[in-house]
C-alpha cells in the first residue's frame, strides 16, 4: 500500500510541475525592454493587463487541458516502453506492454482528433 502512495505521490508531484509553466504569463523580454524605456522616459502608460474574452478564457482552458493529455500520453508510452524493455521474453508482458502502447496511440490520435475540432469551432464562432 506504501508503494502505490508513493508511486502516486511522486506522480501528482510530477504533473504539477510540468503543469506550473502554464500558469506563467511572464512578458517577453522586448516588452520588458519596451517598459523600462518608457518608465525611464517618463511616459508609463499602462502594465500591460488586458481582460480576456469568456472565448480566450474557455480557449486558454481547453488547450490547458490537451496539452496535459499529450503530457499524460508520453509518460504512458515511456512506461509501456520500459515495460516492454523489462519483460524479458515473458510473452504476457509483452502482449500487456504492446497493448499499453497501441490504446495510448489510440488516446492521442483522440486527442489530436479533439484539438482540430477545437480549432475549426474556434476559428467559426
Amino acid at each position: 500500500m506504501k508503494k502505490y502512495l508513493k508511486q502516486i505521490l511522486i506522480l501528482v508531484c510530477l504533473i504539477s510541475v510540468l503543469i506550473l509553466p502554464y500558469f506563467v504569463f511572464a512578458s517577453t523580454a522586448d516588452s520588458v525592454i519596451g517598459i523600462m524605456d518608457n518608465v525611464a522616459g517618463g511616459s508609463y502608460e499602462t502594465s500591460g493587463v488586458t481582460e480576456y474574452t469568456f472565448a480566450e478564457k474557455l480557449g486558454l482552458i481547453v488547450k490547458v487541458f490537451l496539452g496535459l493529455l499529450g503530457v499524460i500520453f508520453i509518460i504512458l508510452i515511456i512506461l509501456a516502453g520500459f515495460k516492454y524493455m523489462t519483460a524479458q521474453g515473458d510473452e504476457g508482458k509483452v502482449k500487456e506492454s504492446l497493448a499499453s502502447i497501441r490504446h495510448a496511440v489510440i488516446g492521442l490520435i483522440i486527442v489530436v482528433g479533439a484539438y482540430a475540432i477545437w480549432y475549426f469551432l474556434q476559428g467559426v464562432l
